[in-house]
């Protein structure tokens, strides 16, 4: 065990050794590490999709030429470009085509409908956006309703390994995996433009301060607020996640890029990460179950940043017995709480280390990470501060700090954190204090260091007074045998003010009555957190990313 302690962070004392407090960050930006991994591994596989490869000095030349055809199409520095994209070869060379020409990168989710895409367009003021072909004919309506006037659009069949490149074109419109593009002005091809011939760009150099992305926030509780991520935000989170990992080499690695790139996780775990790292990233686009264990398969990766949904599809899949993940060195869970018995029974499965950890959007988005040594990781737990991240917990009624083991909400400052909400001076001003960010979430610090996260501010439950925190619930849901989903909510009651309410998705071939579920928690709950009512489901309403989306069955049980 390490000997450094500080009385004001205790969680140093269980830091991995080589691990430090602070760190000397390198002055450069993401398009600076790809340039230096194109420099020391240029014949590296970058890019790995269903078996098609690309090196870095290949993914060099893609972003090299749509950078210069961005800037022939009139994108200069501060301009945001949107992409539309799930996690093709065509998104990651776009993302730092835009960053190389001082441009900023708003990411979509794909799935979002066409009022919350133009929501983003107009807030961000996009001039161009990169698409999906699926999604293009609803991106070019939109363009009347916004600034955007170019539009580039990729398709899945871009790059296919042979034969499905053969393949594909038969059977994609079929199996709607691809779509035709009406005719319109400013409508290229991702394959025609990278084929064309565009003068080089002027050279730009981004300041760590400039303007790097617009990261969209859920937007489950009304509209979507932009959080303005900076080059020197971004870059430094890769540092810091490289420091808390020692153990994985540079240019060597293979990452499970399964996480979706839209998503904050996923775009600095996930890509940004393989990048800075010379890796090979494994893009898989619908990371479910089968396509999942088809890569670890197939691929053998070494590293895999995922979220709670993915590690319960794979467990739950009964192809995984037939899987070898020995290849797996490092499992990095995050975006939403992941049950305990989830972490033991993959751990009992797959023999592989999960550290849990935790982030915001607003933070880039990692903040806290469990220690990456056997014996140091602390099941349940979200980890500590990763270097150079501070944070307080403080009580909910009077802002006061709290003493260890009780719990208020949680404050982080570090170099990862946004400098506010795009064009929301109000809202950035609400969510900051003295430099500190107001997370939303309550959580307490063990004495030794350890956070863990009690619930969402906004979730707590009010039970005839008694406060109840859902994940609570949840954990204890998740702890009987049957049950593979779990989500507890509030809804209103006229004598209680709320009342307990759980929503349960069984295993496959599982079997469970409300009355056995309800006996379970009283056996380890307090009889004010047992849920009133539990209700069976086939599915939970979830994000893009997995993330149960617990507002939204509470607003429907409202409206009811």
């Amino acid at each position: 065990m390490p000997v450094k302690t500080d009385t004001l962070k205790p969680w140093l004392g269980v830091y991995q050794d080589g691990v430090p407090e602070h760190l000397s960050y390198e002055d450069l930006t993401l398009p600076d590490f790809l340039d230096r991994s194109v420099a020391n591994f240029p014949d590296n596989r970058a890019l790995n999709f269903m078996g098609y490869t690309i090196s870095y000095a290949e993914l060099d030349r893609m972003v090299r030429q749509f950078a210069a055809f961005l800037y022939k199409s009139g994108i200069r520095r501060g301009d945001r470009v949107a992409l539309v994209m799930p996690n093709l070869i065509p998104c990651v060379a776009a993302y730092y085509a835009v960053l190389k020409i001082g441009g900023v990168v708003v990411l979509n989710n794909p799935l979002y409908t066409d009022s919350e895409l133009l929501h983003q367009f107009v807030d961000s003021n996009s001039k161009a956006a990169v698409v999906l072909d699926l999604l293009a004919n609803r991106v070019i309506a939109l363009r009347p309703q916004c600034s955007i006037e170019t539009v580039v659009v990729a398709s899945i069949g871009d790059y296919l390994p042979f034969p499905k490149s053969i393949l594909f074109p038969l059977v994609a419109k079929k199996k709607k995996l691809a779509a035709s593009v009406d005719k319109a002005k400013a409508v290229y091809f991702w394959k025609d433009v990278i084929r064309g011939k565009y003068p080089e760009p002027p050279v730009v150099r981004n300041s760590p301060d400039d303007l790097a992305a617009l990261q969209y926030t859920g937007g489950t509780t009304g509209l979507s607020k932009g959080a303005m991520l900076s080059h020197g935000n971004l870059s430094r989170q890769v540092q810091q996640i490289r420091a808390w990992f020692p153990g994985f080499e540079m240019g060597v690695e293979t990452m499970l890029g399964a996480l979706p790139f839209f998503h904050v996780f996923g775009m600095s775990a996930a890509m940004n990460f393989a990048v800075m790292m010379a890796w090979n990233d494994v893009l898989v686009p619908k990371p479910q179950p089968e396509p999942l264990l088809e890569a670890i398969t197939k691929f053998r990766p070494t590293f895999a940043p995922l979220v709670p949904t993915m590690y319960i599809g794979m467990i739950n899949d009964p192809a995984i017995k037939k899987v070898d993940m020995s290849c797996l060195k490092g499992c990095f869970s995050g975006s939403a709480p992941l049950p305990v018995e989830v972490i033991r029974e993959f751990q009992a499965k797959t023999g592989s280390l999960i550290v849990e950890g935790f982030g915001l959007t607003e933070t880039s988005p990692v903040t806290h990470i469990n220690p990456f040594v056997e014996g140091r990781t602390r099941v349940g737990s979200i980890g500590v501060p990763i270097s150079d991240t501070e944070c307080r917990i403080v009580s909910i009624d009077t802002g006061e700090d709290v003493k260890a083991g009780e719990s208020g909400e949680l404050l982080i400052r570090g170099p990862q954190v946004m400098s506010g909400y795009w064009n929301m001076p109000e809202e950035t001003e609400h969510v900051f204090t003295d430099g500190w960010l107001h997370t939303g979430d309550i959580a307490r610090m063990e004495d030794d260091g350890y956070f863990f996260i009690v619930d969402r501010l906004k979730d707590m439950i009010i039970n005839g007074g008694l406060k109840v925190y859902p994940r609570d619930v949840d954990e204890v849901l998740y702890q009987y045998p049957a049950v593979q989903d779990a989500c507890t909510i509030g809804i209103p009651h006229d004598v209680k003010g709320e009342s307990v309410k759980a929503f349960v998705v069984l295993k496959k071939d599982s079997a469970a009555t409300e009355g056995e579920l309800k006996e379970f928690c009283r056996q380890k709950l307090a009889g004010y957190k047992v849920p009133a009512e539990i209700v069976f489901r086939d599915t939970l309403p979830r994000s893009a990313v997995g993330k149960i989306l617990r507002r939204e069955l509470r607003d429907a049980e409202i409206k009811r």
